[in-house]
């Protein structure tokens, strides 16, 4: 691996990195200090856009470009949503931001707000974060102390209010949409778009949602300029005209089954295999690994021959995964059921769906309720088709569904029976020796012997 000089994670092992006076004693809001004194909300968009950064949040859409979608002319109010409701399982690398480096986080926000032209921002962190919303509270009130958030910031006539906002602890207010209606104190129930948010979000005003990666690396952009970003990471693919590249640094979430679980930063690019032998020191135990997830469990499954694939926002793709997501990989040694595996998956997701739309809530019950009788031994072989056509059925993709969280919910089903077939096969051979073969419907299990 070549040399590489984290930014995002410098700062995070210094004892009083959260604190106000160690931020500025690293020439913290410096870059604030000059950009409000010196450049324009257009000059901002213009740089970050050239920089090629693409939102941190799972989507991956360039971010200069999603804030030209704002309207020119808005006679209303403008609002920012910081989206920290990070929820998707394997992801912790925005919680270690605002623990650590809450003010890296703030001078991002403003600079972000400041570009786009909002006076109102909301800090949406998820319930459980109890200490990261301990400090990024202390760290408004030191800004708004020390003059960095207010009334007329730095002398510039910028004003700028932040207001920290607890969410519920439901993993679809991740979605933007789902976000604001959350935000906005209604059931977290995503919207139909269009219109987008850029348009019409928080309150019927036109609303940027971005996620604390993402703000945290128009910081250093602000800060280093476009060039020095677009010098990490993978070029555009010349054959693919979709493919805006993956620039910049990334953090990288590696928990499960290795050495030294973390979170780690590299540009984009990294393998999967130089993320757990280099970052993570191999898989743990001395055992073999079976597969991992990419970027969290909405991403699907590689196997152990597919670790050679590249952590940008196509590489997972080629594979057969949803996407790079939340770039947060979970090792999965050789002892573990991948019964077992998709069978945790298939819960997690039936708990999480909002509901309102038919076939993701009803398809990752009935997913949940074919795992759960597949592993009291009453499966079938035909099961595995079942659920296989659930998966392909189910999502934005197929357009069934109004948000991604159906999406997320199939991949798993999809890469583990398909990469993984022999081994559902087996099992269910093996726990059903006298029912495999059953294609009847199968009776419901009494839960009372089970």
């Amino acid at each position: 691996m070549a040399a590489f000089e984290p930014v995002l994670l410098a700062r995070i092992e210094r004892p009083e990195s959260h604190t106000l006076a160690d931020y500025e004693s690293t020439g913290g809001y410096q870059t604030l200090r000059r950009v409000l004194g010196s450049q324009s909300p257009e000059e901002v968009i213009d740089e970050v856009k050239r920089s090629g950064l693409r939102g941190r949040g799972g989507a991956g859409f360039p971010t200069g470009l999603k804030w030209t979608f704002l309207p020119k002319e808005r006679k209303g109010p403008t609002y920012f949503c910081l989206n920290a409701d990070e929820s998707e399982p394997g992801t912790f690398n925005n919680r270690i931001l605002m623990e650590e480096d809450p003010h890296q986080v703030l001078e991002g926000l403003i600079l972000s707000c400041y570009a786009t032209g909002t006076t109102t921002a909301f800090f949406y962190m998820r319930y459980e974060y109890p200490l990261a919303w301990k400090r990024i509270g202390r760290a408004i009130e030191e800004c708004y102390e020390a003059g960095y958030l207010g009334k007329n910031i730095l002398g510039s006539g910028y004003d700028l209010d932040v207001v920290p906002h607890r969410g519920a602890a439901a993993y679809i207010c991740g979605e933007e949409t789902g976000l604001i209606e959350s935000l906005e104190g209604k059931r977290a129930w995503p919207r139909i778009k269009p219109p987008f948010p850029a348009v019409e979000g928080a309150f019927r005003q036109p609303t940027v949602v971005n996620n604390v990666e993402t703000v945290a690396c128009v910081r250093h952009i602000c800060e280093r300029g476009a060039d020095w970003f677009r010098s990490m990471g993978v070029p555009p693919d010349p054959d693919n005209p979709r493919d805006a590249g993956s620039f910049g640094p990334k953090l990288y979430c590696l928990s499960g089954h290795v050495e030294r679980p973390g979170c780690f930063e590299a540009p984009l690019g990294l393998t999967v295999r130089e993320l757990i032998d280099g970052y993570g020191g191999g898989v743990w135990k001395g055992r073999r690994a079976k597969a991992a997830i990419p970027g969290g469990i909405s991403m699907g499954l590689l196997t152990e021959d597919e670790f050679d694939c590249p952590l940008d926002f196509n590489g997972p793709g080629r594979y057969g995964c949803l996407g790079l997501g939340t770039a947060a990989v979970v090792v999965l040694d050789e002892t573990v059921e991948m019964v077992d595996f998709l069978h945790n998956s298939c819960r997690f997701f039936a708990h999480e769906s909002c509901g309102q739309c038919t076939p993701c809530r009803e398809g990752t019950a009935w997913a949940l309720r074919i795992l759960e009788r597949i592993r009291a031994g009453r499966g079938r072989l035909v099961d595995l088709d079942i659920l296989l056509q659930i998966g392909d059925s189910i999502g934005i993709i197929p357009g069934t569904t109004i948000c991604g969280l159906a999406d997320g919910a199939a991949w798993p089903i999809k890469n583990a029976i398909r990469k993984f077939r022999d081994e559902f096969e087996s099992y269910i051979r093996r726990t059903n020796p006298q029912g495999y073969e059953e294609s009847e419907p199968v009776p419901a299990l009494d839960w009372t012997t089970h």
